[in-house]
């Protein structure tokens, strides 16, 4: 009797698994259309399964081996018992095959039940309390099935009795793993997941390369929407990519708006773009809901405006960009892009930049700072410094971008201290002065496009005046979007952080340092220094240089906990429950640190807005420069000569 059920179950349930697909492609391809390498993609996702979304997986070492179990003991269990059962070959080898497959998921899959029988908030609950069930049960049933196979009982044990209760667990089982796969359930992840890695929109961040930059609008195109105003705005490609979340929340947990109480869940806004995916409501969200927002009050469908259907506007102006829901998510899937591109929308179609953004924004236009200063005061900060301009030396090692932090009183002090470094390791460097412009950051983050796009081209006409080797910025912004983001419009450069510059100077020697007399220390990292550009090992280097021993955070390199200043959320200013600021200060406290070593001026000043007593906020450079011994010193290195190189 089962030689006769099995077949037709699990056949069925495979047509059942590919009309599903079909129909799932089709709800896909509403996006608009993405460039993908479609081949190439599909043969590369082997290897990005196993080794890019292992990366990840594998740092919740408990998740990992039992991911590894239960997802490898279940695609040879599926392989093998189609041969077995689905095909009739009835052989012995391939008998103890399965035998150990369906052991394997069994295993693994206890592991899974375990971690449900009290799990952590961030998990989903719903359909995805079932799910261990279902594995158990498939696994054993196709165990016990097999056994006469591998003839271990013979080949009528147990008669009709056995045979519809092992139907009716091997009906659960691939009703699970093959329909729910492809028509919806917790199993859709792993087949919508497998194609997003394949098709990913970033395919740059496998491998071990990195992608973080935004990717830009084309605004000379009059039919290219400007944002993402319906679920079908976005590419096809990243609802795939929606469509392959797991839920587990990794993302959630990591996010501090979230943790603030204010209204934005990364994992909850996926889950809502694919309730509009599909058409509905989020009333079966099985999960923790925005902070202050009940679940069901939302819907919509792949042609309805997503702001006030699927979402409030107060979730998307919530994010501060740090990129720490990215960092986390096993399924590899870019909340932040997707959050940039429904603000474009927002900002460039209806002018509804919340708070100051507006003010922002068009202060950008008009001084190009975002402060809204008169321009002509860029450079008073460095009035008594003699500088070289750049427009007067033509030809340079390296140029240093101040930012718009010169008009910043506070960080005149970084940028005065870093210049003290230059000259003391005899660095041939100059600044635009008044020919520098905001790099734009802020204008695109804040989702107005169009004038990222203006300052970036003006920066760039301007840098293509001059050579020089490289650009080096006290700024991790500056920083990000000089390197990652100008080059879509034509401006590549070589950047450097000023803690990479300042750790290649100590390297080489052309620093001469003395110790650190300050209090103990410990190192915040900046969300676009670290997560955006991977760099957390220089800061430590310098501060090691000043025999500072680092007090490490609990949260700290890549899952360092946000300063709150990124993003444009100081100016869109959602209300929380507490302020990120502060949670990052309770981090700190932690620590007994006396200070703060900080390398962003958004970070100094959102920390140094908290309220004392509180450790002393101090940039990395502010540190060196007080560490540096007199020139005149005896057996001081001299300083290497560099030619300067023209930059395209």
């Amino acid at each position: 009797m089962l030689n006769t059920l099995l077949p037709i179950l699990l056949f069925a349930a495979l047509g059942l698994a590919v009309l599903g697909a079909v129909r799932r492609a089709a709800m896909w391809r509403q996006g608009r259309a993405a460039k993908v390498d479609l081949l190439g993609g599909l043969l590369a996702m082997p290897k990005r399964y196993m080794v890019d979304l292992h990366h990840v997986v594998a740092r919740d070492k408990y998740i990992a081996n039992t991911h590894v179990a239960t997802a490898g003991g279940a695609v040879l269990s599926v392989v093998l018992a189609l041969l077995v059962h689905g095909f009739g070959l009835h052989n012995r080898i391939l008998g103890y095959a399965l035998l150990l497959a369906t052991t394997l998921m069994f295993v693994g899959a206890l592991f899974v039940f375990a971690r449900r029988l009290n799990p952590p908030s961030r998990l989903s609950k719903g359909p995805w309390m079932r799910l261990p069930k279902s594995l158990l049960v498939f696994s054993a049933s196709f165990f016990i099935a097999t056994l006469p196979v591998a003839g271990i009982l013979p080949e009528d044990f147990g008669g009709w009795v056995l045979a519809v209760v092992l139907g009716i667990g091997v009906l659960w089982g691939v009703s699970e793993l093959f329909f729910g796969m492809t028509w919806g359930g917790p199993m859709k992840h792993a087949f919508a997941g497998a194609l997003h890695l394949a098709w990913h929109r970033r395919a740059e961040r496998f491998g071990g390369g990195r992608s973080t930059g935004l990717k830009p609008l084309d605004l000379d195109d009059p039919k290219a929407p400007l944002g993402v105003e319906k679920p079908r705005d976005f590419t096809w490609n990243q609802l795939l990519g929606f469509d392959a979340c797991v839920q587990c929340g990794k993302c959630e947990a990591a996010c501090p708006a979230f943790a603030a109480g204010q209204p934005l869940n990364p994992k909850k806004l996926i889950q809502d773009m694919v309730v509009g995916l599909a058409g509905g409501t989020d009333a079966k969200f099985a999960g923790s809901p925005y902070p202050g927002k009940a679940i069901g009050e939302h819907s919509g469908n792949p042609h309805q405006p997503i702001v006030n259907g699927l979402v409030d506007a107060d979730t998307l102006w919530s994010c501060t960009t740090c990129r720490a829901c990215v960092e986390e998510c096993p399924m590899m899937i870019e909340h932040v892009d997707a959050i940039v591109d429904m603000r474009r929308h927002l900002t460039l179609e209806k002018g509804a930049t919340p708070n100051k953004g507006a003010e922002v924004l068009d202060n950008l236009i008009a001084t190009d700072n975002p402060g809204g200063f008169n321009p002509g005061g860029r450079m008073n900060w460095a009035a008594d410094l003699n500088l070289s301009l750049l427009a007067d030396v033509k030809t340079v090692d390296v140029l240093f971008w101040v930012g718009d932090g010169a008009f910043d009183m506070r960080n005149q002090r970084t940028l005065r201290s870093f210049v003290k470094v230059l000259k003391a390791a005899k660095v041939n460097f100059a600044v635009l002065g008044l020919e520098e412009r905001d790099s734009g950051d802020v204008a695109r983050r804040l989702g107005d496009e169009a004038t990222f796009q203006v300052l970036a081209k003006r920066n760039i006409q301007t840098l293509g005046q001059y050579r020089f080797k490289r650009i080096v910025t006290c700024d991790p912004h500056s920083f990000h979007v000089l390197k990652n983001e100008y080059g879509a419009l034509g401006g590549n450069y070589e950047v450097l952080h000023h803690s990479t510059f300042m750790a290649e100077l100590v390297s080489a020697g052309q620093l001469n340092l003395s110790a650190h007399k300050g209090g103990s220390v410990t190192y915040h990292d900046p969300c676009y220094l670290g997560r955006y550009n991977g760099e957390y090992q220089a800061p430590r280097d310098v501060l090691k240089a000043l025999g500072i021993e680092v007090k490490e955070m609990q949260r700290s390199g890549f899952r360092s906990r946000c300063c709150g200043g990124g993003g444009g959320a100081p100016i869109t200013d959602i209300p929380g429950k507490q302020r990120i600021p502060d949670m990052r200060m309770d981090d700190i406290r932690e620590t007994r640190a006396e200070v703060v070593a900080v390398g962003c001026p958004q970070c100094t000043a959102m920390l140094e807005g908290v309220v004392e007593p509180r450790p002393l906020i101090k940039d990395i450079a502010e540190l060196v420069a007080d560490a540096l011994i007199d020139e005149a010193a005896p057996n001081k290195p001299a300083a290497a000569k560099r030619e300067p190189a023209e930059v395209h």
